[in-house]
């Protein structure tokens, strides 16, 4: 049993020749991956480099806009507080004005109507002036008819 063993594990000269051009055509091979894999290592620590100098660069436009940002939301935010002022202001004028101005109609309403009371009682007045004028002409007719 030892024999028939021992008789398939050893190989036959033919295989063994084989192996050795096979073995040429593998080494090639491999030294081609292996060039390969070092372009393709060399080609992913590029783009890493590029991928951290992109966001390196980015993350400074990103700074760059928030600074910016920050200063506009501020100025606008100053323009805002300045127009509400403003506004406040005008909203006070115009509510004094519209004070002023129902006062005034007021004061003149009572005017016009003091003013009504004085013309009419001065045509009354003036009404029997007239007839006291016109009594004494007839008066006087009647004194120079007598």
């Amino acid at each position: 049993m030892a024999n028939s063993d021992s008789a398939p594990s050893v190989p036959a000269p033919a295989p063994l020749s084989s192996k050795k051009e096979n073995i040429i055509p593998i080494n090639s091979k491999i030294a081609e991956l292996s060039e390969s894999r070092a372009e393709l290592l060399n080609r992913i620590q590029g783009l890493k480099q590029d991928l951290q100098s992109w966001r390196s660069k980015l993350d400074t436009q990103v700074k760059v806009y928030r600074n910016d940002l920050a200063e506009l939301k501020k100025s606008l935010n100053v323009e805002v507080e300045q127009l509400r002022s403003e506004f406040q202001e005008l909203r006070t004028t115009l509510q004094q004005q519209q004070e002023d101005v129902a006062a005034n109609l007021k004061n003149l309403g009572l005017q016009d109507v003091s003013g009504e009371v004085k013309e009419a009682e001065a045509s009354k007045v003036e009404g029997t002036d007239e007839k006291v004028e016109d009594l004494p002409e007839e008066n006087s007719g009647k004194e120079t008819e007598q």
